[in-house]
This record gives structure tokens, sequence and C-alpha cells, in this order.
């Protein structure tokens, strides 16, 4: 690599950079999770109008992704990265603001719907950003970005209970976590190095593959040659990645992996309570069995992807989370349904992260390419489980989980979309075991 390329302390910081918006973005949701029964005490709330302040957060946020291919486009990775964490960080202030000091419902609907609004096209650009950096690094690292994520998630919900238990306000625990995490971004984004490597017409960068003797070639980004490929206006961009057949079959695939942990974080505490039978203490920690084993699948991601390939993987992930769900539905005693957990967690765990990292194999379409797919999942991960509850409403609550099943089964047959766009030579990457292309 020349000298004028990316070198290796670079695209370390890049990663590391990276990492950080995962965690942070992890943060901020649990955060506020966290305080909903200070703020439901707080604002006097009945379970209808809690469901309407999350509704007002659901439809931020995927205005915010159903715009975010055009915002990424315009703005660049980093500039979303970095616009997204500050919106949250208000979004988080005002919420707080709005239990503690106005105890005023709308004022905390308004601040839910800027959290969506910020984190939504943040996620998408963080998924742009961390693609570049797997193509960089060489080997498939966006289940620990994921992971990254989650681990977030922990740490967030961590400082909630023990901000909870110590009496902490909400305003000042949310206004703390707002400014970490706005101020950890910002800072952090320096380093990102995406939108610095471009494609297309007037780019004086091309596209080599790095030849890694287990994933095969990857796309890396050099200075060099332009490219032949006449540039497109970002409406068009997008308007063409919702009619590219490959994108849209990969958005259903991640659609069912999405509809299934976002069912768990629904449903599973609920569901133990009232389908198995156990207390509220133990329906939570069921949930946090769930988290666990996917945190677990994710860190594992990489070294399973870089040994046997996305298809393979996706389809044994697609495979653990139908069983998991059967055996948590049907499970004849507690200790089995608490077993099925593990089982579904792991099977959710690389849903997103791998179909980011498909819809992301040409660089130059990945911004559109990667918001068309995160549109479709984060569709069915926000708006998928309320209409669970619609159904549980006639069949109950374990028994409406089976719908979650039949789309998983869809995304267990569209496995094979995950297999790698064909390189520059139209041949495809080989970089499964056993030259199985995945």
């Amino acid at each position: 690599m020349s000298s004028t390329a990316v070198q290796a302390p670079e695209v370390t910081h890049w990663r590391n950079a990276v990492v950080v918006a995962y965690a942070a973005s992890g943060i901020a949701f649990a955060s506020w999770v966290s305080r909903l029964p200070a703020i439901r005490d707080g604002l006097d709330l009945t379970p209808g109008t809690i469901g309407l302040l999350l509704l007002c957060m659901t439809a931020g946020s995927f205005l915010s992704v159903s715009a975010s291919g055009l915002i990424v486009l315009r703005l660049g990775s980093k500039r979303t990265i970095r616009t997204g964490s500050i919106m949250v960080g208000i979004g988080l202030v005002l919420a707080g603001f709005g239990t503690s000091v106005l105890a005023s419902p709308l004022a905390v609907a308004a601040g839910l719907a800027v959290i969506g609004l910020g984190t939504a096209s943040w996620n998408t650009a963080s998924n742009v950003e961390g693609a570049a950096v797997e193509r960089a690094v060489g080997r498939h690292i966006m289940p620990r970005l994921h992971g990254a994520f989650s681990l977030g998630t922990v740490t967030g919900a961590g400082l909630g209970a023990w901000a909870a238990g110590t009496g902490v306000p909400v305003f000042w625990h949310l206004a703390a976590a707002g400014l970490v995490v706005a101020g950890s971004v910002t800072t952090a984004a320096r380093w990102f190095l995406a939108d610095v490597t471009p494609i297309g017409r007037d780019s004086t960068y091309r596209q080599d593959t790095f030849e890694d003797p287990i994933t095969g070639p990857i796309p890396v980004i050099r200075q060099g040659a332009e490219t032949s490929e006449a540039p497109l206006d970002n409406k068009r961009k997008i308007a063409q990645a919702w009619r590219d057949k490959r994108t849209l079959l990969l958005g259903v695939m991640v659609l069912g992996l999405a509809l299934a942990e976002g069912a768990a974080g629904d449903w599973v505490a609920l569901a133990l309570a009232d389908g198995h039978h156990q207390s509220d203490a133990a329906g939570a920690a069921g949930y946090g069995i769930f988290v666990t084993f996917m945190t677990v699948g994710r860190f594992a991601g990489t070294v399973v992807l870089d040994r046997f390939g996305r298809v393979p993987v996706m389809r044994w992930c697609s495979a653990l989370a139908v069983a998991g769900l059967a055996l948590f539905v049907f499970a004849p005693v507690p200790w089995l349904a608490y077993t099925a957990l593990a089982v579904w967690g792991l099977g959710a765990s690389l849903g997103f992260p791998v179909g980011m990292s498909a819809a992301a194999d040409d660089p130059a379409k990945a911004a559109a390419r990667v918001s068309v797919v995160s549109t479709i999942g984060y569709g069915a991960f926000l708006c998928g489980p309320p209409l669970l509850g619609l159904l549980a409403e006639h069949v109950g609550i374990l028994h409406s989980l089976l719908a979650v099943m039949a789309v998983l089964v869809v995304s267990f047959l569209l496995s094979p979309v995950a297999r790698k766009e064909p390189g520059p030579s139209g041949r495809r990457h080989n970089n499964g075991r056993g030259g199985n292309p995945s």
C-alpha cells in the first residue's frame, strides 16, 4: 500500500471511533428506557399514554430512517453521526426536563421524538461507516460493532438502575447521559474516514481487493485511477436502491431477524409472566438471558463468519431463532423456556450486522442500499412488536410469537442473498469455507 493510502494506525483509530459510536447509541437507548418507570410515576401516566409516548419516538425513528439514505448522501456519514448524536443528547435533556421540571407529557413526547429522529439516521450512517471499516481491516467486524451497541445497552441499563435506586432525578440522569453521548461521539468522529475514500467518476480513488485466505477478496479503497461509472444524484441513488432486487430481499431477510429481536424486547418478560406463570423479576431476568446470548453471538460472529461465510451463518441463525421461539412457546416447564431464550438470542444476533455488511458490498452504493435495508429492518423492529400486541389480544402473548416464526422461515429461505456481490471481474467472491460462496 502506498504512503498516501490509509495506514494501519489510522484504521485502528477509525475502528475504535466507530465502536464508540455504536456503544454510545446503546447507552442513549438504555438510559431513557431504564427510566420509563420513573417517567410514568412522575407524570402519573397510564399504560395507554405510555404507549402514545413511545409512538412519538417510533414515528420520529421511522421518519428519520426513511430519509436516512438521502441524509447520509447529502451530509456524509461523519456529519450525520455527529448531528444525530447531538440531537439524541438534546432529546434526552428535553425528556428529562419535561419529566422532573415541567411535569409535561408533551415535553417528554417531544424529547422522545427528537431522540427517534436523531437515532435512526445516526444508526444508518454508523452502518455505512462500519461497513467501510470492515472493508479496510479485511475481516467481518460488523457483528462486533453491533456487539458494542449491545454492551452499551447493558451499561446504560446498569447506570439507569443505579440512578433509580439512589434517587437521582430523571432530569439530571438523562442530561448527564445526553452530554456524555453527544460529547463522546462528536469527539470520536474526527477519526472517521469513510467520507474521504469516495468512489465515483470524479474520485481520485480506485477499488482494489485485499486477498484474505479465509474471507476471500474484500474491497479496499486506495488512491489511484478514476472509475468510469457516471455519478447519480442522491434521489436517483435511493430510487435505484429501492428497485434493486437483491437489496429488497436482503431487507426482507433482515426483517425476520429484526422482528425476532424486537419481539423479545417488548414481549419476553410479559410472556414469561403471563404464559409461563413466572414473577415479574423472573420475566426481567429472562430478557437479560436473551440480551446476554445475543451479545455473545455478536462478538463470536466475526470468527464464525470468517470461518464459514455469510450464507451458512444466516441459515444457522434463522434456524436457531425458529427453534428457540418454538421451544419458548411450547416449553412444558419454565427452565426449558429460559434455555430457549438463550437459543433465540443467539439466532437473532447476526441478522442486522450481516444484512448491513451485505448491503454495503459495493462502496459506491453503500449509503443508499444500507438505508433501504435499515428502513425495512427498523420498520419491523419498531412496528412489528405493537402489531403482535394486537394479535395477542386474540390468541395470547405466547401464541402470538408464532407469527414471528413464520417470518423467520422466510429469512432462512432468503439466506443466499447475503452472498457477496460479483467483484470487478464479474465472478462472485468466495468467502466461505470449502469453496462455498457466501
